[in-house]
């Protein structure tokens, strides 16, 4: 069963002979520059507004927030020097770092954040984290400046939540830009931010370019996920619009691109061995598994759900899928959370005369199971040929339905299928990885567990701020999913880059978003 992609045996071809030349692409490396590959134009540069994942990436370079997540998905501060919580865990009491100023030379003040927190709460803008704040939720939140430094968050409740949805990416980190990135009119312009990069040029589906903030104020602490040393150290970085993976991949080994922030496995199999890049590999946040329909009349019996896992080699699966690069986690909550424990990381077993017994003991009499999966995500479709052999294995006969990923998707949402494989993307906090999967399935039906007592210590998760007490409730839940098994997690997947030899200090981390701070490119390479 034991195979490789079979991408892995191709040759590597030598692209130095030809030279592809993109749109605002040089040829040649230009000196004080980084290129760095996007895979699809940005949307907006109004943060938080109008935008998707390549807006958000780029918007991390221009506006920062008071808060950011560090590489374990852990929140550290970026312009705030510290925060202090009220004993109630009501009201957050932020301390603006001194020396801090914004692209056009003016300080950073309470001023700024109060402008534009009251920006992101207009109901007509669409910001992203609106729902987080304005009740709709559950919290409610409200903000006083009552001086330079300081800035008071209200909450209507405790919430362990508040500091993760102000760091949250596709909220752009709620972050701070100066008034005058609004025209007269009110209408936003262009964002006059904090951060390492400030705006230079857009030329539409070709390229966005940033240049140097000469008067950045850099933390002192280590560079981890969007907060810490964020010294800009080339003078622009001009951030390519490549769709297509094919190009990029040509791009990168000729030299025309520097950096590939996010690769596939297939392609780090052909360009692991090529002299002609260099390939970063860290663990994500994603989740990758099998779904049960707990409501079926035979999923719906914990023996034959756990009948399935023990059948299952998971350590095999997840091998051979990620070509090496991943190892097996049964648990919703990646292993680069600052929340795994030793519950979470709990082995797999496979012990298949228990699984013939735990599948008769269920009721189960050689009826075949649809398997639902899709090719758009080849990992789920070779997870799914992967598992019908194994579970043939034990007598567990399944049928194995490939569909498009749309249908697949419906499916999944609306709770219409026994089998099914599923990729979640990253969840940041184990609070939000849990609550993906957890509801009543009455009232949603895309929920994989109704657990009423994990439910109810899911909400205290919500409301308790302490990490350690937060860390012993995880605990306690992830034993009930792991005995109740409502669905396999197998991986959590890998944020993979390429970039060319002349790149130093790049380096990915768990969320993938590409970060051109700290970054150097060795002249005459």
């Amino acid at each position: 069963m034991k195979r490789r992609t079979l991408l892995a045996s191709l040759p590597i071809f030598a692209f130095g002979a030809a030279t592809l030349v993109l749109p605002g692409m040089a040829t040649a490396q230009v000196a004080g520059m980084l290129r760095i590959r996007l895979n699809s134009d940005i949307r907006s540069t109004d943060p938080g507004i109008n935008r998707d994942a390549n807006t958000d990436y780029l918007m991390s370079h221009i506006v920062e927030g008071l808060v950011g997540f560090q590489d374990n998905a852990d929140i550290a501060p970026m312009l705030a020097e510290k925060w202090d919580i009220s004993e109630d865990g009501k009201t957050y009491t932020f301390t603006l770092r001194d020396g801090v100023t914004f692209h056009n030379g003016a300080p950073l003040t309470s001023a700024e954040v109060l402008f534009c927190w009251n920006r992101y709460m207009q109901a007509d803008l669409g910001w992203r984290g609106l729902p987080e704040f304005n009740g709709e939720n559950g919290l409610t939140v409200t903000i006083a400046a009552p001086d330079a430094r300081t800035v008071i968050f209200t909450l209507s409740e405790p919430s362990s939540l508040f500091l993760v949805n102000l760091a949250r990416i596709d909220c752009a980190q709620t972050g701070i830009y100066h008034p005058d990135s609004l025209g007269s009119d009110g209408k936003f312009v262009a964002p006059i931010g904090t951060g390492p990069f400030k705006m230079a040029k857009w030329e539409r589906a070709q390229y966005i370019e940033l240049e140097k903030f000469d008067a950045y104020a850099a933390l002192s602490t280590p560079r981890s996920g969007l907060v810490g040393d964020k010294t800009p150290l080339v003078d622009r970085v001009r951030f390519m619009i490549v769709p297509e993976d094919s190009s990029a991949k040509t791009a990168v080994l000729a030299g025309d691109i520097d950096i590939i922030p996010d690769i596939s496995t297939s392609d780090y199999t052909t360009l692991k061995s090529s002299a002609a890049v260099k390939i970063d590999v860290v663990e994500s946040f994603s989740v990758a598994g099998f779904l049960f329909q707990t409501k079926d009349p035979l999923l719906g019996k914990p023996e034959m759900r756990q009948a399935i896992k023990l059948a299952l080699d998971a350590p095999q699966i997840v091998d051979i899928i990620s070509e090496g690069l991943s190892k097996a986690n049964q648990s919703i909550v990646p292993p680069g959370s600052a929340f795994y424990s030793q519950v979470m990381a709990q082995p797999f077993e496979r012990d298949l005369e228990r699984a013939r017994s735990l599948a008769k003991a269920a009721g189960y009499k050689g009826e075949v199971l649809p398997l639902l999966t899709t090719k758009h995500y080849p990992q789920l479709f070779d997870m799914a040929i992967m598992a019908q052999a194994m579970l043939a294995e034990a007598g567990i006969l399944v049928d194995v339905q490939v569909l498009d990923w749309a249908t697949l998707f419906d499916r999944y949402g609306s709770g219409n299928y026994q089998i099914a494989t599923m990729t979640y993307s990253a969840r940041l906090d184990p609070t939000l990885s849990y609550d993906m999967i957890s509801g009543d399935k009455a009232e949603e039906p895309r929920k994989v567990w109704d657990n009423p007592e994990a439910r109810k210590l899911l909400d205290q998760t919500k409301r308790e701020t302490r990490h350690d007490e937060r860390a012993k409730l995880f605990d306690q839940i992830e034993t009930l999913f792991q005995k109740d098994q409502p669905m396999i997690p197998l991986y959590s997947g890998n944020r993979i880059s390429a970039r060319t030899p002349s790149i130093d200090g790049y380096a990915s981390w768990p969320v993938g978003s590409p970060r051109a701070w700290g970054v150097t490119v060795k002249a005459g390479m």
